[in-house]
């Protein structure tokens, strides 16, 4: 059976890319660069399904950006 999951990519302050699944807690990764990164997601979401296969997912609704004077 196959699935679909949203991945969030951001990249840090050092210049690596981190990869976090909304949908799965604490499932997340991190590379140097994308491809690598898109290649330990699919590692990550393995794991993580393996881990916790009684836990409820959260469904993805969207990112907004919200602007804020300081």
């Amino acid at each position: 059976m196959k699935q679909n999951f949203t991945v969030l990519i951001e990249q840090g302050e050092d210049g690596a890319y981190v990869a976090t699944v909304p949908a799965l807690k604490s499932c997340y990764t991190q590379a140097d660069t994308v491809s690598e990164l898109l290649e330990k997601v699919h590692e990550v979401i393995e794991l993580c399904l393996e881990e916790n296969e009684a836990q409820a997912y959260t469904k993805f609704i969207g990112v907004q950006q919200v602007e804020v004077t300081v």
